[in-house]
């Protein structure tokens, strides 16, 4: 017998305030790749903290905060299985992917890369998985290299394995690209890394909502991902890292709780994971964490993938039939997340988000934060549909009302 929740789409909704709240504002939300809505359950573990166990952590002998204590280190043990039973040290909470991919950029980038070495990344990154490594290349004087895609817009591998040489020294890509939708090759793109004595870093941000994640399976020694798209508060992510690397890395910041001991000139580091977790932390968002976390694992990962593709590909399938006129950025497979990108000839993305608005739709629209790859594309701006669980048909049906109605006007 299954031990997961049945996947009933109705009792799922249910689960979500934001689908009955009152005002109905943007009620088809399909903006989930941006963030996600979250349900009665982490809004309850949030509330439970603030009300029931609001004091500082790992610092306090009162109850009050031994208890806060107790709860903020189950919601790792929670982060470590989530990941597939990883070691507690090898766990950071961060503010998000974007602190964690700049931690490892800063604390081993800095102490590892010098000049003539390369960062190989891929040319569909968001800027998250960029920009850090632009400033660690200009402080290093080591050269970024990017992998380019092949005609059906994936990674060409052929490519990266003759990219890949023994002055690569950091490769970092993403799980899922959060405006292609498709999942990349994660655990062969590792081993190709590790051949050549590159470390690898996933940017799992878009991975982590669907899909099944097991770090030690995949084979990388860096993972991040962030709280918000999946189903917890926004303030928190995740950063997993092979114990023996991070032992190895000096702290990304300083203050209270990384620190062993400190006088006046010098100071030495407290145990992993608290190395990297310097000063008061996001308490209350780490415990709504683990309440997600705990959501999304009523479910079989698989139940949620089928219900998001149900979906995105009739999207793809709609527009394919009835707007010739739109280029769509992926075609689905076996390797597809279900986010549907897609360039219309002649309404801008803006527009079609504006008029969409007026539907209650919520779409996103702009380069998504990867302007590299919309030029890699040849377009300014594209819009992007991305469902998740709670979603149903008459978000789609709602979604293409008002495309036809933009194309009407426009």
């Amino acid at each position: 017998m299954s031990q997961h929740r049945e996947f009933n789409l109705e009792r799922i909704r249910q689960d979500f305030p934001f689908l009955t709240a009152p005002t109905g504002l943007g009620r088809h939300y399909l903006d989930n790749a941006a963030t996600s809505q979250k349900p009665q359950a982490v809004i309850e573990a949030m509330s439970k903290q603030l009300i029931q166990l609001n004091a500082n952590v790992h610092r306090g002998v009162y109850r009050l905060s031994e208890q806060a204590t107790v709860a903020f280190e189950t919601s790792r043990k929670k982060v470590a299985g989530f990941l597939g039973g990883v070691k507690l040290s090898e766990v950071i909470f961060t503010s998000g992917t974007t602190e964690a991919i700049n931690l490892i950029a800063r604390s081993y980038g800095d102490q590892q890369l010098k000049a003539g070495d390369e960062i190989l990344l891929t040319v569909a990154e968001h800027h998250s998985n960029i920009i850090p490594w632009q400033l660690l290349a200009k402080r290093s004087g080591a050269t970024l290299r990017y992998i380019p895609l092949d005609p059906s817009n994936r990674l060409d591998l052929d490519i990266a394995q003759k990219m890949l040489t023994k002055k690569t020294k950091i490769v970092a890509f993403a799980h899922v690209s959060n405006v292609l939708g498709y999942i990349n090759p994660v655990k062969k793109l590792a081993a190709m890394a590790r051949q050549v004595g590159a470390i690898s870093l996933v940017d799992g941000a878009q991975a982590a909502p669907h899909l099944s994640i097991n770090v030690d399976d995949l084979g990388c020694d860096f993972y991040a991902f962030s709280s918000h798209k999946m189903l917890g508060p926004s303030g928190v992510g995740v950063l997993y890292g092979r114990e023996q690397l991070l032992e190895a890395m000096p702290p990304f910041l300083g203050g209270g709780e990384m620190i062993n001991k400190v006088d006046l000139h010098t100071s030495t580091w407290a145990a992993l994971p608290h190395k990297f977790e310097a000063g008061t932390p996001a308490i209350t968002e780490v415990i709504a964490l683990g309440a997600a976390i705990d959501y999304l694992q009523q479910f079989a990962p698989e139940d949620i993938h089928r219900h998001v593709l149900t979906l995105s590909r009739t999207v793809v399938d709609r527009l394919k039939q009835d707007f010739p006129e739109v280029r769509i950025f992926c075609e689905p497979g076996d390797d597809w997340l279900g986010i549907v990108a897609f360039h219309h000839q002649r309404i801008h993305a803006h527009d079609l988000a504006a008029i969409a608005d007026s539907f209650d739709v919520c779409i996103r629209a702009g380069h998504h934060c990867a302007q590299p790859l919309m030029s890699y594309l040849k377009v300014d701006a594209s819009s992007r549909v991305s469902p998740y669980l709670y979603n149903n048909r008459d978000d789609i049906e709602q979604f293409f009302a008002a495309l036809t109605k933009a194309r009407t006007l426009l």
